[in-house]
């Protein structure tokens, strides 16, 4: 089933998101990665899933077809976005999985809301901030610029976003834009928590190292032959982790 999105309180900050839901039982959400929305990422694990869990599948603010204008303060308010459609649902808490900015809005929501996160995973994130980070960055940027320069590519996030998709990647441009002070301390987390990296990422491996230490309820998985996006780059391997991890804290597990 898919549930629409409608706009909430206009000018306090958050909105409902639209969502897709596939499936019974106990919820799991996938936070999707930048210019992806919930149809288009994750797709391996909401096909291997949804048999066993009710998936949920929300549009993060500005990407598909939840639109804001707000993107100032992303990760603050896509939090509270997720954590009011939550409720809005009926799900009164949830396992979380996210990579990249979904990771982000995840961890934002754990630490904010923790009674709506039933287990955490993160992938894709960087826990502290290296010390080349301006020119790491500064590639990064420019790849990205490099790639929009394609016609198809702009027409396919024009017909996928809709109309502000290009304001997201000048929040994504700003040096500053990365919350660090919020990735570099796990310690206050007290629902279990996987964070999967792919060995290829040499700053998320080492980050991987760091969460290990941090506190009981992290624990931390390397996979091989894969980098930042290591749920669609090994995508078998990925679920069978994340199911391990999920049938100890939940009442179901997939076969």
């Amino acid at each position: 089933m898919s549930w629409e999105a409608s706009k909430h309180w206009e000018g306090v900050g958050w909105m409902l998101l639209h969502t897709v839901i596939l499936g019974d039982g106990e919820p799991i959400v996938f936070l999707h990665t930048g210019l992806q929305t919930g149809m288009t990422d994750f797709e391996k694990q909401w096909e291997y899933f949804q048999s066993r869990y009710k998936v949920v599948l929300p549009d993060l603010r500005g990407h598909g077809k939840s639109t804001s204008r707000n993107l100032s303060n992303y990760y603050e308010d896509g939090a509270i976005d997720l954590k009011e459609t939550l409720d809005h649902l009926g799900v009164e808490s949830a396992h979380i999985v996210g990579c990249s900015i979904g990771s982000l809005v995840g961890l934002f929501l754990a630490k904010r809301f923790p009674e709506k996160v039933k287990t955490l995973t993160l992938s894709g994130m960087m826990p502290d901030k290296p010390a080349d980070w301006t020119e790491i960055h500064k590639n990064m940027v420019e790849q990205q610029n490099t790639l929009l320069e394609n016609e198809q590519i702009r027409a396919y996030f024009d017909q996928l976003h809709g109309e502000g998709w290009e304001e997201f990647l000048g929040l994504a441009s700003q040096e500053d834009s990365y919350p660090f002070e919020e990735t570099s301390d796990l310690s206050g987390l007290k629902m279990p928590t996987l964070f999967i990296v792919g060995e290829e990422n040499v700053i998320e491996t080492k980050g991987a190292i760091t969460y290990g230490g941090l506190n009981k309820h992290i624990h931390i998985s390397v996979i091989p032959f894969a980098g930042h996006l290591v749920h669609s780059q090994q995508p078998e391997v990925y679920n069978q982790v994340l199911n391990g991890f999920l049938e100890k804290y939940s009442v179901v597990g997939v076969d």
